[in-house]
């Protein structure tokens, strides 16, 4: 892939950090304040560190009611990924961390992986005492997602990936490619920098944060078998420009019950949906879109009987 048009994708990513915490604001301002009041919660009903797996893990909950963990995308943290979204939740109990090496969680000496991130999120919720959530993930939070279902089944009610894929070539080839040529100097100036910087890190030390997080996706996974063994209700959900290829996700839907009439056999557990003009990092923009689906998924009672007329 051209430098050019990478260059120009990792300043999208920071566009998008900005622009989600600018419109949330936006949002908060336009409210009514009964809207304020009830579905737009101010600060964290908790917050703080989890010691998990030699981590300290930064975490905040929001709200009362069902537990839903949030799982942030490469190079994000609570707020630029999900402060325009936790609102829209209220009436839930969000519970949103930072992963290692990310936002307010440190790193410490250990590769980076989606198993090890999913262990980690596994003892948050044990630290929380939550038994079992529903779990949401966005791009490498998809990943992540995926990893928590499959090693930590009792954990998770069900689950929804915003742009993820279980396997290394789950992504278009040319995005896939892309991933080697990835570097911090493609994030100069932006709003990914910058955050880092203000968070207590030390400069100097961004190009081993780009280094670190790309690196998972250096290295070719497959969860296929395990994807296809979970037991859990999935949705999944991709833009028809995103990084994900259809046939990926329409693999896994196949392999959950999906690809059949449900007026003559009822409908699967699990769900699929490509949204029109969506690119991957569009994706978690298109709230009006996507919280009206991932409520109903959430609380529906998914029943498979064919309807009757």
């Amino acid at each position: 892939m051209n430098k050019h048009i990478l260059h120009g994708l990792c300043l999208a990513i920071g566009a998008l950090m900005a622009s989600c915490q600018s419109g949330t604001q936006k949002e908060q301002n336009a409210a009514t304040p009964k809207e304020t009041a009830t579905a737009r919660p101010a600060k964290p009903s908790e917050s703080g560190y989890a010691d998990v797996n030699g981590l300290k893990m930064y975490y905040e909950v929001y709200g009362q009611g069902k537990p839903l963990v949030l799982l942030h995308g490469s190079f994000m943290n609570i707020p630029t990924n999900w402060a325009h979204i936790i609102p829209m939740l209220a009436d839930r109990k969000v519970i949103v961390a930072e992963m290692q090496a990310h936002g307010r969680t440190k790193d410490i000496s250990r590769d980076l992986s989606y198993e090890g991130m999913a262990d980690d999120v596994s003892g948050l919720l044990k630290h929380l005492k939550v038994d079992s959530a529903d779990v949401l993930g966005y791009s490498m939070g998809g990943g992540v997602a995926f990893q928590m279902a499959i090693r930590h089944p009792a954990q998770v009610r069900r689950l929804v990936i915003l742009s993820g894929a279980y396997a290394h070539d789950g992504w278009w080839p040319d995005v896939e490619a892309s991933f080697a040529t990835i570097t911090a100097d493609m994030f100069k100036g932006s709003p990914i920098q910058t955050q880092y910087d203000s968070l207590g890190n030390d400069p100097a030390k961004f190009p081993d944060f780009v280094k670190k997080v790309i690196s998972i996706d250096l290295k070719p996974y497959d969860w296929t078998k395990e994807a296809k063994n979970i037991k859990a209700p999935l949705f999944m959900v991709i833009g028809d420009a995103d990084g994900v290829r259809y046939e990926h996700a329409l693999d896994l839907f196949r392999a959950k019950g999906g690809g059949k009439m449900g007026d003559i056999h009822g409908l699967p557990k699990s769900r699929l949906a490509i949204l029109p003009g969506t690119t991957h990092i569009g994706m978690i923009q298109r709230t009006d879109w996507l919280i009206p689906m991932v409520r109903d998924f959430l609380d529906s009672d998914l029943n498979t009987a064919p309807p009757t007329f």
